[in-house]
């Protein structure tokens, strides 16, 4: 099989809205299509796809993105402003640091440095 990653698809309920979040934080141009779907191509980046479904998130993601960053504290501040969530506290391990965020809808992704 010759296959290659395509796009990542996140479910969530106001696409529009979520697109432009992660725009703002990954760059690139927020894309509305018909149907409810958006979407952003960050430079140097795969495709995130946001799909329209009913339901609220609910339970935590089996999947999450890692955004490097040069440094996290001023991460976490900007995303901070733009509508996201910290969740706990900055870790250090022997690979370097990391702090687990949420997007405005809840989905789980963290900034890494190191």
């Amino acid at each position: 099989m010759n296959a290659r990653l395509n796009q990542i698809v996140v479910d969530c309920r106001d696409p529009r809205s979520l697109v432009r979040f992660w725009a703002a934080l990954l760059g690139g141009d927020p894309v509305d299509h018909t149907r409810g779907w958006s979407h952003v191509e960050p430079p140097g980046s795969v495709r995130l796809a946001f799909q329209p479904v009913a339901e609220d998130k609910a339970v935590k993601n089996r999947l999450h993105l890692d955004i490097a960053v040069v440094a996290i504290e001023p991460a976490i501040a900007q995303a901070l402003r733009m509508g996201a969530t910290q969740i706990g506290e900055t870790a250090t391990d022997d690979q370097g640091s990391f702090q687990v965020m949420a997007d405005p809808e809840g989905n789980e992704f963290c900034f890494v440095c190191g």
